[in-house]
């Protein structure tokens, strides 16, 4: 049996619609219409991106912040336009945009403190 890589990546978050709607609103992504009761699952390429309830034992004010220890990025065409608009929307910038092998990089951290780095290569 061989694992072929990552099919699918869900944050569990505290409230699934807020985090949703800042996914939505301000990185754009668009909602999938087949999604279970407990997530909002996005129409992402080539691998599904969701926000969905904690799993039962999971509590993320335990944490140091969830997602401690993982790296998520995500693709954009222009990192530094969506950089300007999340800064003049107040999301908090965890690293400053730069210029390296993905192209041009920054990370913010999303309401629930997911940090996410988004780069444009």
């Amino acid at each position: 049996m061989t694992v072929t890589g990552i099919d699918f990546v869900a944050l569990q978050v505290r409230d699934v619609q807020a985090a949703a709607t800042f996914y939505e609103k301000h990185l754009g992504l668009q909602r999938d219409p087949a999604a279970p009761p407990h997530a909002v699952v996005f129409a992402t390429a080539p691998i599904p991106f969701a926000v969905r309830e904690p799993l039962p034992g999971v509590n993320l004010d335990d944490a140091p912040r969830p997602g401690h220890g993982v790296a998520l990025w995500m693709k954009t065409d222009d990192a530094q336009t969506l950089h300007d608009a999340l800064t003049a929307a107040g999301v908090p910038i965890v690293a400053p945009p730069t210029d390296g092998p993905f192209g041009r990089t920054f990370s913010f951290a999303d309401p629930d403190g997911y940090v996410v780095t988004v780069h444009d290569r």
